[in-house]
């Protein structure tokens, strides 16, 4: 099979599970919009301190891929084992640090502004998620190792059926019957914790009967932690996940802040960032696809094979990121209706969305560069790329034009001041990403020699 095969094949399979979680908060977004603009502005402030929390930590459990691609490249497969075990006392410490600050949500709350009035609704929300943080957490355990292991698909086909379960739960928690009390957008979180209690489940039972882990030995007796192990968990993970925090908290933080002009652009703003999200998962599966298969042939010793996967996986994710962005374009005046009969709402994220398709088509390729960097073990340059541009230039300026103005420009509070600076910062940061990229795949590198480059 080619290798443009087995990543299609790879992505297109990680892809459809990524939707289906997805669709996760696609299915909260309209449930709430339809019980109410105050449920789906509240929906919008805690979603943003959750994805923050959540994606955070799994993007530090999520860089843990190219080290078992790796030693499954290697053919070393109980090494395979031993490290997943390890791994576990690195998931137990994030499930901490995530519930704590769910649990405590208040400083966050004050310090953005958010209204008194829908803080009571936000902090209820987070407190239910918080519970259903860890089973998350060990199942994305679960799915790295099946990446890596370039077998995604039991990953997909759970997150697949889990939608059976979410959208009739959403709907009932939500808006009550049957002897239940309407719960508002608090539902939606009790729905998310009985989905994943329930996929966590599945997976458990998974990795006890397959045949498919049987040669990782996974369920031999834990041992107990190994510092060297994971210091270099920690070397390749940590960095990884605060560079996800920055990118993330950079556009999710505008919920907070767009919080204070009420709930007609908090509502337009879930809208844009929520498609948003659903677009990420484009680039994110095809880079997932492609970060394996370039550990993989490290790992067998082949570099030249990784950097063709590399260049390969590039014009695929630049040439599906511009044309995804044109379908945004197109439908831009519609699709807020999908989300509420608002027709102020829709008006207002209608003229976001032009925003978010400059976004996405940036996104697509800094999400590819940023995977594959990693690969490489380069991760310090990439974290201070993202809190220089996203963090100061995109989130700060959006803030600046958005409430205090900046020279000729009067302040314009609406969403649409953050997308753009965010959607420019992006651009600038997918530039210097590829820049980066393209050093680290010269022949010359060390990587392609034998060694490890400097990050």
């Amino acid at each position: 099979m080619s290798e443009l095969s087995t990543i299609t094949r790879h992505a297109t399979t990680v892809l459809a599970g990524q939707l289906a979680v997805m669709a996760f908060g696609v299915i909260d977004t309209i449930v709430a919009g339809r019980y109410g603009e105050s449920s789906l502005a509240a929906l919008s402030v805690g979603s943003a301190i959750f994805v923050s929390v959540y994606v955070a930590l799994i993007g530090v459990l999520q860089a843990l891929m190219p080290v078992w691609a790796e030693l499954h490249g290697a053919r070393e497969t109980k090494d395979v084992g031993r490290s997943l075990r390890q791994s576990l006392y690195l998931c137990v410490a994030a499930s901490v640090i995530g519930m704590t600050i769910l649990l405590f949500p208040g400083p966050v709350l004050r310090w953005t502004e958010v209204p008194a009035a829908l803080r009571t609704e936000v902090e209820n929300y987070l407190a239910v998620l918080a519970m259903a943080l860890p089973p998350a957490l060990l199942f994305r355990v679960y799915s790295t190792l099946n990446q890596a292991l370039g077998r995604p698909q039991l990953v997909t086909w759970l997150q697949v059926g889990s939608l059976c379960i979410k959208l009739p739960l959403s709907i009932w928690f939500t808006f009550g019957g049957t002897g239940l009390p309407a719960l508002g957008v608090v539902g939606c979180a009790w729905a998310t914790l009985v989905v994943n209690v329930s996929m966590l489940t599945l997976a458990i039972w998974l990795l006890r009967t397959q045949s498919l882990y049987a040669p990782l030995g996974l369920w031999r007796r834990m041992e107990p932690p190994h510092w060297p192990t994971l210091a270099n968990f920690a070397r390749q993970g940590i960095p990884a996940g605060l560079a996800v925090m920055v990118e993330v908290t950079s556009f999710t933080l505008m919920a907070l802040f767009i919080a204070r002009q009420g709930t007609t652009a908090s509502a337009a703003h879930q809208i844009a960032s929520n498609l948003a999200a659903v677009l990420y998962m484009v680039p994110l599966s095809l880079a997932i696809a492609t970060s394996a298969r370039v550990s993989y042939w490290l790992g067998a010793g082949d570099a030249l094979r990784a950097r063709a996967v590399v260049l390969m996986g590039f014009k695929l994710s630049a040439l599906i990121g511009i044309a995804l962005a044109a379908i945004l374009l197109i439908v831009k005046n519609h699709i807020g209706y999908i989300y509420t009969s608002n027709a102020s709402v829709v008006a207002m994220a209608s003229g976001v969305l032009v925003w978010v398709a400059a976004y996405h088509s940036a996104d697509a390729i800094q999400t590819l560069c940023v995977f594959v960097l990693r690969c490489y073990r380069i991760t310090i340059a990439p974290l201070a790329v993202y809190c220089t541009l996203l963090w100061g230039a995109g989130l700060g300026g959006g803030y600046v034009l958005a409430y205090e103005g900046h020279g000729p420009w009067a302040a314009v509070p609406s969403p649409t001041p953050f997308w753009a600076t965010s959607a420019t910062a992006l651009a600038v940061t997918a530039a210097l990403f590829a820049t980066m990229l393209w050093r680290a795949i010269k022949p010359a590198n060390p990587v392609l020699a034998g060694g490890l480059p400097e990050t």
